[in-house]
């Protein structure tokens, strides 16, 4: 009897399991209820529903709607209800409460400084309210006996001009809770490459980031995000997949990019739900994770926007443990992938996966040894 066959974890283990995120945006993560209390503080009337039940379920049918305009929308009305500080501090707040207590312990929380200044609110006083929210968060978790560690990553979007000023903005509060940087908003048509700037400032000064590549716009956008910009991380990345083919026999082959990527341990932040959302797989058994969890490459599970995919990091792993069979040893390994993965020094990483991790899930794994001890030996009285 091994552990790394018979471990599956049930639903209740896997809440409890210790993880950790990488990519999940904060204007994607707000409680239905908090946005219609923010909405009506500060007299935003464009709310589609004003009920916190229907209108979580408006926003995770607008997201799979397949129309690229209404799932927008989505976010148009969670960032105009987070123009102010005491509404930005509230939402990082709870976010990390929300993560705590679905048993992450370690998050990066990205969000779009330049996307919350329509009342009056500077770039610096953005992140400050970001950043208090989350210690606040973090507090409250740790008063109901969780424990979580977040860090914040400044995003610049593709379609603006302003990465270069996000990229200074988040290396002046590198010490102060922010982490790194990305860029996000559509692929087509917005190459990285238009952000050279701000990634070769970012090299200079030694500092940590992400870019959203390989989510729809395939091969070339992993490419660009690697050679030209350096990414530490790939956001998302899934199209990976599509420089590996499998041959009828199970022979897989990996094209140069993909083994690149495999060789150098680059770490793909996939989103399974999300991915499901955006056309990247039919169903969580054919997403690719799958197939690049078994190849070994450097992959991590996330929740992306769990508002409008009506997700947690727990529900992520129930799918894949339903699709794939995964272990609690499988979910170990995406946690440990992860967090060796994050943007902190690596001495805190290493304190997170040797004091945090590994004995959480070593102690869910007794616990799993034990029942299965217990169920034997009342199967074997009761024949006996």
């Amino acid at each position: 009897m091994t552990s790394q066959i018979l471990n599956t974890p049930t639903a209740e283990q896997i809440r409890r399991a210790p993880k950790v995120l990488l990519h999940d945006h904060l204007d994607g993560g707000l409680r239905p209820g908090t946005i219609i209390d923010l909405a009506r503080g500060s007299g935003y009337d464009a709310l589609p529903e004003t009920e916190p039940d229907k209108l979580g379920i408006w926003f995770r049918e607008a997201a799979d709607s397949g129309s690229l305009e209404r799932y927008l929308e989505t976010f148009a009305h969670t960032c105009a209800v987070m123009q102010t500080r005491d509404a930005l501090f509230r939402v990082a707040a709870e976010c990390a409460e929300d993560l705590a207590e679905d048993g992450v312990v370690y998050a990066e929380i990205r969000y779009a400084p330049e996307q919350h200044l329509e009342g009056g609110l500077t770039l610096e006083e953005v992140v400050g309210a970001v950043n208090d929210g989350f210690r606040e968060g973090e507090r409250n978790a740790r008063a109901h006996g969780h424990r979580i560690r977040v860090g914040a990553l400044l995003t610049a979007m593709r379609h603006a001009a302003r990465a270069l000023e996000i990229a200074e903005l988040a290396n002046r509060h590198r010490d102060s809770g922010v982490v790194g940087f990305d860029i996000a908003g559509a692929e087509a048509g917005y190459p990285p490459t238009r952000h050279l700037d701000a990634f070769e400032y970012l090299k200079r000064e030694n500092n940590h980031f992400t870019i959203h590549a390989g989510e729809a716009f395939g091969l070339p956008s992993i490419w660009q995000a690697l050679q030209w910009c350096g990414a530490d991380r790939l956001g998302h990345g899934v199209r990976i997949i599509d420089d590996i083919t499998v041959s009828d026999d199970g022979q897989v082959h990996l094209g140069r990019l993909a083994a690149y990527v495999r060789d150098k341990r680059i770490p793909l932040e996939l989103c399974p739900s999300s991915n499901l959302q955006t056309g990247a797989a039919a169903s969580y058994a054919e997403h690719p994770i799958g197939l690049l969890r078994r190849l070994h490459f450097r992959a991590t599970v996330n929740t992306d926007n769990r508002l409008m995919s009506g997700t947690s990091m727990s529900q992520e792993f129930e799918h894949l443990t339903e699709a794939f069979g995964y272990t609690l040893d499988d979910m170990q390994w995406f946690t440990v992938n992860a967090m060796k993965s994050s943007f902190i020094p690596f001495d805190e990483r290493l304190a997170m996966i040797n004091d945090v991790i590994k004995p959480g899930y070593a102690e869910l794994k007794s616990e799993w040894l034990f029942r299965q001890t217990a169920t034997t030996s009342e199967s074997a009285a009761e024949q006996g």
